[in-house]
């Protein structure tokens, strides 16, 4: 619902389930978009170096 005041547009009056479901799309999107900004500068490893580095972390914290 879009509360109006002399015309324009004021307040937007919404579900909270429709507010929580907007706010887990936009932490998606801006995942998505820090994503793509990092594969554009390169910043990318393969897979397995990832999961290497995870466990290698993980090790190191369970000492």
């Amino acid at each position: 619902m879009i509360i109006t005041q002399n015309g324009e547009a004021k307040v937007i009056l919404q579900d909270i389930k429709l507010y929580e479901q907007t706010q887990e799309s936009l932490a998606l999107l801006k995942i998505l978009a820090m994503s793509n900004k990092n594969l554009k500068a390169g910043k990318i490893k393969p897979t397995i170096q990832a999961f290497k580095d995870i466990r290698k972390r993980i090790e190191e914290c369970n000492k």
